[in-house]
């Protein structure tokens, strides 16, 4: 509140993109695991745009999290009025991410109003992402809100960049690990 120090730009993006690579790494190889995505994306409709997950994008897909997790610091930062050091913060922010960057999007992506309108994807083949995308959002509102109002708690600093680190480097070790032995 009006005793607390604001967090400054950095403070907050730089939290916010490493708890959100670190949540879409961790939640995203759950659900790979949970809800078969390996056969799920190689059957229509999802099989007409979703690239297969032994792509060298999709493998690489971890390293395009910051800069997301760059612009959800962004928007964070101009919010944070709204977002830290308020009862329930982690709210707002998902509630933001969810009808927003989710059920509100300008295209159609699957789980969203326009993805419902204009696709032709069942509406019952979205639950493994639609729960794997809450959980992500989910993730990424509460645990950027605790850090960055708690910046001083070293364990939480050293396990997230740790984390951070490992999400970054572990897919790219198993695409060039791959391609060393295809090669």
């Amino acid at each position: 509140m009006a005793d607390r120090e604001q967090p400054t730009f950095w403070n907050v993006t730089l939290r916010t993109m490493i708890v959100h690579t670190v949540s879409y790494f961790i939640v995203g190889l759950l659900a790979l695991t949970l809800f078969d995505y390996e056969a799920r994306f190689a059957e229509p409709p999802l099989s007409l745009f979703m690239r297969p997950i032994d792509d060298p994008l999709v493998t690489l897909g971890v390293l395009f999290q910051p800069l997301r997790g760059l612009l959800f610091g962004i928007v964070f930062y101009l919010l944070r009025d709204s977002l830290f050091w308020r009862p329930r913060g982690w709210l707002v922010a998902w509630t933001m991410l969810v009808f927003v960057g989710i059920f509100s999007t300008f295209g159609p992506a699957p789980g969203s109003i326009e993805g419902f309108v204009y696709t032709t994807i069942p509406v019952g083949g979205l639950w493994g992402g639609m729960a794997e995308v809450l959980t992500q959002s989910l993730l990424l509102a509460v645990l950027t809100v605790y850090w960055v109002e708690r910046p001083q708690i070293r364990w939480l600093n050293w396990v997230l960049g740790i984390l951070f680190i490992l999400a970054l480097l572990l897919p790219a070790l198993g695409l060039l690990a791959s391609q060393m032995v295809a090669g």
